[in-house]
């Protein structure tokens, strides 16, 4: 059995290449999760921004514009994923998973702050973190709102009503490091990884960026971890398959800009939506083939549109 620990330093899947090894991984742990967070440490506080600012002075109106949705979508989203996830954490069911949960939930409230500190010292939005909050929302489309506010809140409060819930928790587990994290989090880094890095722009947001991309490994490995075990439950694995098909159409809806239909082609920053959906359909597919899980072909044309 080859041993996640091994494949990859991030404790993710994505970076495995060879399809036949998937069923032969070995997840990484709570507890070595965990351990892997102590050696991962890094200040959002600390970050210098002073050729940030002077690389957005110059840029052209039409790419600040494209770049702002993008951040929109992250800023509001650490946001709602650090306010809501304390259902998680009192849903335990070991020392060793307590830990690790509490170590994501300060990672969340961690990127809020990197992209707070963006908006105000490169940006220049004024006013209070709120204030910031609440004008990157005008940028957010109706899926977007649907899964952050309706979707995952619905599943934050069903864990705190009763952390015993195991349904409950597979439902949350599913949302938000399948979906949430796994789907739509990692692939925007990607994108927009690859755009600062090609452009040699946004050198201290891009260091950050980084730094939250490593933290969204080490969580979706926590989320694949946990959904391969509950799997073995036929019922449960019905389960995870619900939810997905439920939320995939939402996701693909995410992924879209404001003012293109979903399934419509786009492109921004030089980069097309076959190139950011095919990501994120491989992305899932992956994860959920090492959970033992299926997607239907429906579900995965919806998330390729």
């Amino acid at each position: 059995m080859a041993s996640l620990l091994e494949l990859t330093s991030q404790g993710d899947v994505a970076t495995i290449t060879d399809e036949s090894q998937l069923s032969k991984v070995v997840l990484m742990t709570p507890q070595q999760l965990y351990e892997l967070w102590e050696r991962q440490p890094w200040q959002s506080s600390a970050i210098d921004f002073t050729q940030d600012r002077e690389d957005w002075a110059a840029m052209p109106e039409a790419d600040k514009d494209d770049i702002v949705w993008f951040l929109s979508s992250f800023f509001i989203g650490e946001e709602r994923v650090a306010t809501q996830f304390n259902g998680l954490v009192g849903a335990y069911e070991s020392q060793s998973e307590e830990h690790f949960l509490t170590t994501q939930q300060v990672d969340e409230a961690r990127h809020a702050q990197h992209f707070n500190n963006f908006y105000a010292k490169v940006l220049g939005y004024d006013g209070s973190f709120e204030d910031r909050l609440e004008r990157a929302r005008r940028d957010l489309n109706e899926p977007f709102k649907i899964l952050f506010d309706d979707v995952l809140v619905d599943a934050n409060r069903r864990l705190l009503e009763d952390p015993t819930d195991l349904e409950a928790k597979v439902d949350f587990v599913t949302t938000y490091h399948m979906v949430i994290e796994g789907t739509l989090a990692l692939t925007g880094q990607d994108t927009l990884t690859r755009i600062l890095e090609r452009d040699g722009i946004l050198p201290g947001f891009l260091e950050g960026f980084r730094r939250i991309s490593t933290d969204e490994h080490r969580h979706v490995a926590y989320g694949t971890w946990f959904l391969q075990q509950k799997a073995r439950d036929p019922a449960l694995r019905r389960r995870i398959q619900s939810t997905l098909a439920e939320l995939i159409p939402i996701a693909a809806g995410v992924l879209t800009p404001v003012g293109v239909e979903v399934g419509e082609p786009y492109e921004l920053l030089g980069v097309a939506s076959d190139e950011v959906h095919g990501f994120a359909f491989r992305a899932l597919t992956r994860r959920l083939k090492v959970i033992g899980v299926s997607l239907a072909p429906a579900e995965g044309d919806a998330l390729r549109a």
